[in-house]
């Protein structure tokens, strides 16, 4: 059996995502009374936010815009070798935007966008979260305390982008940044949606056709509970807030995980993970590639409602018709 070139293992995690937002007090509402987070810190236009779980300063910052969408992605490398590897590919790409004396939550950066212009950037240094009295927890494993308020989340999990173009965009992360192709939808041969990934998840991004060719835009944000039974509670109570629910939970076939999607008051999409679906913990794991004839019914629901066209079709910025609240 002849396997590929050497796996490339600069890049560690999602570590941040910043999220644009037309109504920024009311969307940091929504993440902390219903999603459970806490704010870690506001500068200008933004708002820094938390899960109980995680180690790092902030995985969220919403800040104020005209419209919907990704601000960036953040990615931590493993080292700082990792980081100037990376940065080298990128600059080769000819992606690159240049280094940035940092932020909230860690220190210097490369930012670039993918050839859809999705804004991100690459950094290793970080500044861990350093708990209130009141915060500490006697679970040691553990960052913090579980909070009271909402059905708190516990970590960020992946980011699904919009392209024109996914299959350029898969080729770039996989060429210029390591990452592994875990599953794909092709119809006739041409890359419809790609979930890819650095760690043992079946993706901490993808990338999916954005119908009307439109360039850089965001499909959803994914925090993670794993346990299917928090997306019911957290429904319940988003229903009673009158906030709209794309998706009820509902289990995908493609990555088997069990989801839920909601839309947060600025209007961007978010995807509630009940778990994690299946690990790839095979070295040498070949890529599930779905045809798109085979994937209504399955590869998107496994077990649940059939998802509305709105999710197939709209993302953030909104340039489409908009989704009314039902």
């Amino acid at each position: 059996m002849t396997y590929g070139k050497e796996p490339i293992m600069d890049i560690a995690q999602l570590a941040h995502v910043e999220l644009f937002s037309p109504k920024p007090e009311k969307t940091v509402d929504f993440f902390k009374k219903f999603l459970g987070m806490t704010e870690t810190a506001r500068s200008g236009q933004s708002v820094y936010l938390r899960a109980y779980e995680e180690m790092y300063h902030n995985s969220l910052k919403i800040t104020e815009s005209k419209e919907a969408g990704l601000g960036h992605a953040g990615w931590r490398t493993t080292s700082p070798q990792a980081l100037q590897r990376r940065v080298e590919e990128v600059k080769a790409a000819g992606l690159g935007k240049g280094w940035i004396d940092g932020d909230i939550g860690h220190g210097e950066a490369f930012q670039f966008t993918t050839p859809d212009g999705h804004n991100m950037e690459l950094f290793f240094d970080v500044d861990y979260y350093k708990p209130q009295d009141h915060e500490k927890t006697k679970l040691l494993n553990r960052a913090t305390k579980r909070p009271s308020q909402g059905v708190p989340v516990r970590r960020l999990d992946h980011l699904n982008l919009m392209s024109s173009n996914p299959g350029k965009d898969n080729q770039f992360m996989t060429d210029a940044l390591g990452f592994r192709v875990r599953e794909q939808i092709q119809d006739n041969g041409n890359v419809v949606a790609s979930w890819i990934s650095v760690s043992n998840l079946v993706h901490e991004v993808a990338f999916m056709q954005e119908p009307q060719q439109e360039k850089g835009k965001l499909h959803h944000l994914c925090y993670w509970y794993g346990i299917p039974q928090n997306l019911y509670e957290l429904a319940d109570l988003l229903k009673d807030h009158d906030h709209f629910i794309e998706v009820p939970p509902n289990k995908h076939g493609i990555s088997q995980a069990f989801c839920m999607y909601v839309h947060e008051p600025g209007g961007n999409r978010i995807e509630l993970f009940g778990d994690s679906g299946y690990l790839i913990l095979d070295p040498t794991f070949e890529p599930v590639i779905w045809e798109m004839e085979d994937v209504p019914g399955n590869g998107d629901t496994w077990i649940g409602s059939e998802f509305p066209e709105s999710w197939w079709t709209q993302g953030t910025p909104i340039t489409s018709p908009k989704i009314v609240n039902r």
